[in-house]
């Protein structure tokens, strides 16, 4: 079967699934998710399934990413920050809905790739930096919308803190692989609402960089403020 052929059945197969926002179908139908898939599994990249790309990581079921971006609500002015660059084919569909798009990967190797398919498919409104996704991107703060691609164990407060008012962020939570739940997040005046979308299955969300060492007294405080942040959720 031709690309365009299987790219068709895969769109038909995201409208069934309840994907209605045909600029989110547009995007992804624009991105081709071939080049964010390693050569092994080429074959497979239109197929609605979960792809291994190497360092324990997935590029997520095109069905997630479309639910994902959905849900996120984005628009041409939107200012997003996605943590878990991984292929980066996240990414690259959000850059077809929005104004700017920031990623942090905390594996290089996976960070480097996925600059390079940046750069091949001239999505010049992607900036990517290596780092740890629970601590955000302060400096370039506020975000109109975040979106988290790996499962953190608690709602990070330090990306809530990055949230503009107003602002959404998807992401999914849960402490094992079994009670995952994908939350949507609304920053209010009066706090954080928090939305359940569904029920999900993603890679955990690890805090640091490989071969960072996290001093006791700063996991510790780390560990405090997201505890202190789950309280501000309702």
């Amino acid at each position: 079967m031709m690309v365009a052929s299987r790219k068709i059945r895969l769109i038909m197969e995201l409208r069934r699934a309840g994907i209605a926002d045909t600029e989110v179908l547009s995007a992804i139908e624009r991105i081709p998710r071939d080049a964010f898939t390693p050569e092994s599994f080429r074959h497979q990249a239109y197929e609605n399934m979960a792809i291994p790309i190497g360092q324990g990581q997935t590029l997520s079921q095109p069905q997630v990413v479309a639910l994902m971006t959905q849900a996120l609500r984005a628009s041409r002015r939107t200012k997003v920050l996605e943590v878990g660059t991984g292929s980066g084919y996240q990414a690259a569909v959000l850059s077809r809905l929005c104004r700017r798009v920031y990623t942090i990967e905390r594996f290089k190797e996976l960070l480097k790739t996925a600059e390079a398919r940046f750069l091949a498919l001239r999505l010049h409104n992607i900036t990517a930096r290596h780092g740890d996704g629970w601590k955000g991107w302060r400096e370039q703060a506020p975000f109109d919308r975040i979106i988290v691609t790996a499962a953190a164990s608690s709602i990070p407060g330090a990306l809530v803190d990055q949230l503009a008012e107003g602002g959404l962020m998807v992401l999914p939570v849960g402490k094992t692989s079994r009670d995952q739940a994908l939350l949507r997040l609304t920053r209010t005046p009066e706090g954080v609402k928090e939305e359940h979308l569904t029920d999900v299955r993603f890679v955990p969300l690890v805090s640091g960089v490989p071969g960072q060492v996290i001093r006791g007294q700063e996991a510790q405080e780390e560990g405090n403020d997201q505890l202190q942040r789950r309280g501000d959720v309702a």
